[in-house]
């Protein structure tokens, strides 16, 4: 009977020593050989000299093992524990189009963002693809990238036959032009021939 009220006396001490430590009374641990001396103890000041010559000591927390999940979320990432069975939500809920959208929209748009400042294509080129992005025409960026690419080459081959349209031109103009000097040269050469003649007739 006596033990129980000693017992039920050391309720003070581990409210006192819980408050003392900063922690709950569950992780207070007062030690069974010593409590009469804890009994005597009815004060923050005499609490604190207990825990220090370590009569009361504040247990240890426990250990919550992460293993188990870590090694749960390596098997995931693999592919495992996430078939039809284990899904909860709807697939938009699981992974929204949305953010997908978001995703690829931003990835194609730092690529034509890119291309541009490094000269790779011009404005005009840029506001063509960012729009034809805009409407769902380019599925990732590879796609993108190969557009560009045949753009690019298209552009190159036109300006090639624009360039020899126009060297085909000039040369063309440049031998009529010559053909017309020459032309002009004889008709001057045959008119000053004829005023000779006339000259010699006369006299």
């Amino acid at each position: 009977h006596i033990e129980v009220a000693a017992m039920s006396t050391l309720r003070l001490q581990k409210r006192l020593a819980s408050a003392v430590m900063k922690c709950g009374k569950n992780k207070v641990w007062l030690d069974p050989n010593e409590t009469n001396e804890i009994a005597n103890a009815n004060s923050r000041q005499n609490i604190r000299k207990l825990i220090k010559d370590g009569l009361i000591i504040r247990k240890p927390v426990v250990i919550h093992s992460r293993w188990r999940v870590r090694r749960n979320a390596v098997a995931r990432r693999k592919g495992r524990h996430t078939g039809p069975g284990k899904r909860k939500g709807t697939a938009n809920a699981r992974m929204p189009t949305k953010v997908l959208w978001m995703r690829r929209q931003r990835v194609l748009r730092r690529l034509l963002k890119k291309y541009r400042e490094s000269k790779k294509i011009d404005k005009h080129l840029y506001h063509a693809l960012y729009l034809k992005c805009k409407g769902n025409v380019f599925k990732n960026k590879r796609t993108l990238m190969e557009h560009i690419h045949k753009k690019k080459a298209d552009q190159a081959r036109s300006k090639q036959l624009s360039d020899q349209a126009d060297a085909r031109r000039h040369k063309v103009r440049e031998a009529r032009r010559r053909r017309e000097e020459r032309l002009n040269q004889k008709k001057e050469e045959l008119l000053q021939t004829y005023a000779k003649e006339e000259e010699a007739t006369k006299k």
